[in-house]
């Protein structure tokens, strides 16, 4: 079995998602951020390469404004940053639409990408959803990423309904799906993490919902 050839990509774990309108609501935010500098650590240990992305705005921005306190990555990641990490930064959700990074996964032959940081139904979502048309195997950490409440015309879903069922949406088909233990053993072994497929996602749910 050929190694799993994977980069850490970090995304934008930023002050913005850590009071004010974007605070993240589930997993709790001390967990997932526990989770994400874990899986930091354990891929400069095991030289897995380490990209970290901002999402940038122009000054002014009622979010996101480029030099604003929110706009700063979080401490615990700002201290972990080291001169061989890829730095980027984006406008859009996908991690791909920054500057440089296509160009950085394939200069270090990256075959699958493993996502933590903000937020699962935004930027983690879109940027696993891209990763397939690129023909990039994507890995999400549940437990290393995080949702917020939503309410619109379209309805409402708490924090923990969004993340949930975006797990189960994104293990179906976009991405492998694990916790952080699961991801650093698998790491260890130079293996990719366990994913579904659509058919048997969908034969699985009719017979949980059926009758």
């Amino acid at each position: 079995m050929t190694a799993t050839r994977r980069a850490l990509v970090v995304v934008d774990v930023q002050n913005e998602y850590v009071d004010g309108p974007l605070e993240v609501q589930h997993p709790p935010r001390e967990e997932s951020l526990a989770n994400i500098t874990r899986a930091i650590d354990v891929a400069v240990e095991l030289d897995v390469p380490v990209l970290v992305l901002q999402h940038e705005l122009p000054e002014g921005s009622p979010v996101f404004a480029v030099g604003s306190k929110g706009w700063e990555l979080h401490p615990e990641v700002e201290r972990r940053l080291r001169p061989e990490f890829g730095r980027a930064s984006k406008v859009h959700g996908s991690a791909f639409s920054a500057d440089g990074v296509t160009e950085w996964l394939a200069d270090r032959q990256v075959d699958t990408i493993t996502i933590v940081g903000y937020m699962t139904n935004n930027c983690d979502l879109a940027t696993a959803a891209d990763a397939e048309t690129r023909g990039i195997a994507a890995e999400v950490l549940s437990d290393a990423t995080g949702a917020i409440h939503l309410a619109n015309e379209a309805g409402s879903a708490s924090a923990e309904q969004v993340h949930t069922t975006l797990m189960v949406l994104l293990n179906s088909n976009f991405a492998a799906v694990g916790t952080t233990d699961d991801w650093v053993e698998a790491a260890r072994a130079g293996t990719a993490l366990p994913k579904s497929d659509l058919g048997t996602s969908a034969l699985q749910g009719r017979e949980r919902f059926s009758g």
